[in-house]
This record gives structure tokens, C-alpha cells and sequence, in this order.
């Protein structure tokens, strides 16, 4: 059962949230908050965050900055009504584990929580990819971080969202294998997820948006 604490400053959405994700039988709604203070402590220890970025005495991307502080095993989930690419990616350097619209359909909402509870694939990787385009490092610098040959490939196929399975075939090795790839990545770039990884990775340019991994 995947635990979700639903934070918005609206009532009427939270109630939306909670009913669409209610009707799945392996997600509970567990939480509720008005504002960034209340996420904060009803999302500590939760599996997955859905998170406004405008409300009172904390905002969102605030509430995210704690919340990984407190909780790292707690995902968060921005749902915003704005599409500033420059907001989405302040809440992705924040922590977030990815960002959906709040126009998106119920579909998206619950494959954006399973996924990121998952921990196996970016989100939505191709938004991520448009985003990070302005903000990206001058390729291959790396400002310091040394990643093998195989773990910058494995590193490259992260970012286009592909689970540890997919990249095991592509590879022709063994998914324990991509898993310790990962690990090592992951443990180098400092990164808490393969979100994470994958917005340090464009912003050190040791991946360019749109190049595909060789």
C-alpha cells in the first residue's frame, strides 16, 4: 500500500485528489495539509507527497526542501496550475521526485505517485529533458565527478527514464549489475534518486538534453 498525504491550500482540490486516489486499491490517502508547515509534518514518514507550490506560510518548494531533510525516503510530487518551466525545475533542484499539471488527466496523478514510489525511472523524462535545456553545464565537464565509462552510459539511459530492466537489455548485462551501476551513480553525483541524478547530470553537463546515449 503506497501512503499519500495530499497538500494543497484548497479544500475542494485535496477532496478531487483524495477521491481519484482513493478508488485505487493500492494507494491510501493518510494526510492532509493546508499550507507548506502542515505537509512538512503530515508528510514525514509518508511514501509519497503530492504537493501545491503556492500556499500560506510555507510554500511548497520550502515544504520540499524540509520534507527531504526530515523524511529522505518520502517522494514528493509538485501539482501546480503553472507552467513556468523556471518553477519546475526550482522544484526539482528542491527534491521533488517530478511534477504534474493540475489540468492533468486522474491518469497521470496516479501513474506519477506509483512511479515515484517505485524509485525505477524518472519522471516524465522528456519534460524533464525540455526543461533542464536552458540550465544545462557545458558538455562532458562534470566539475569534478569522475563516472566510469559504463556508469555515464547507465547515467545517460537514467535520464530517459528507462527502469533497471530496460537498461539491463539494452546493456545485455544482468539487472544486478545496472543496479550497482546505479548505486555508484547515484552515491557520486550525491544524488537521493535517479531525479535527482538525472537534474545534477544536465546541470554539470555530463549528459546534454536530446543527445542519445550511445
Amino acid at each position: 500500500m503506497i501512503r499519500v498525504v495530499l497538500a494543497d491550500d484548497d479544500r475542494l482540490i485535496r477532496a478531487g485528489w483524495s477521491a481519484m486516489l482513493s478508488a485505487h486499491d493500492d494507494l491510501a490517502v493518510v494526510g492532509e495539509a493546508a499550507d507548506g508547515h502542515e505537509a512538512v509534518e503530515a508528510g514525514t514518514g509518508a511514501d509519497v507527497v503530492l504537493m501545491d507550490v503556492r500556499m500560506p506560510r510555507m510554500d511548497g518548494l520550502a515544504a520540499t526542501v524540509e520534507l527531504a531533510r526530515r523524511s529522505p525516503s518520502t517522494r514528493v510530487v509538485v501539482v501546480t496550475t503553472f507552467e513556468s518551466d523556471q518553477l519546475v525545475w526550482g522544484a526539482l533542484r528542491a527534491g521533488a521526485a517530478g511534477y504534474v499539471l493540475k489540468r492533468a488527466p486522474a491518469t497521470q496523478l496516479v501513474e506519477a505517485v506509483r512511479l515515484v514510489h517505485s524509485r525505477d525511472a524518472v519522471l516524465f523524462p522528456d519534460a524533464l529533458r525540455r526543461i533542464a535545456s536552458p540550465h544545462h553545464g557545458d558538455a562532458g565537464v562534470g566539475h569534478g565527478v569522475t563516472l566510469t565509462p559504463r556508469e555515464l552510459q547507465v547515467l545517460r539511459h537514467i535520464t530517459l527514464g528507462q527502469a533497471n530492466a530496460e537498461i539491463a537489455e539494452v546493456l545485455r548485462v544482468s539487472r544486478e549489475t545496472v543496479k550497482t551501476h546505479v548505486t555508484n551513480v547515484l552515491d557520486k553525483l550525491g544524488a537521493r534518486d535517479r531525479t535527482q541524478a538525472a537534474v545534477t547530470a544536465y546541470e554539470l553537463g555530463l549528459v546534454v538534453p536530446g543527445i542519445e546515449p550511445r
